[in-house]
């Protein structure tokens, strides 16, 4: 996953409350950071995600492949 990737996940799941969470949420499983900070820090944007959707309770179902866009024909 791309840091593009990652915001696009991101807005897709969260809407308008995207940026803030990514913003101010610390999560646990990527050291007590916020998420944004996290990628700043250099944790790959896909670790990033799952911390972020396990602390968010989004569904499995709606993790993966998160944030790509489709191939084109």
């Amino acid at each position: 996953m791309r840091r593009s990737e990652f915001h696009r996940a991101v807005d897709a799941e969260f809407g308008s409350r995207g940026p803030s969470i990514v913003q101010d949420l610390v999560l646990t499983a990527v050291g007590q950071r916020t998420a944004g900070e996290a990628i700043d820090a250099g944790v790959p944007p896909r670790d990033v995600w799952l911390a972020l959707c396990v602390e968010m309770d989004v569904p499995e179902s709606r993790r993966h492949g998160a944030g790509r866009l489709e191939r084109r024909r």
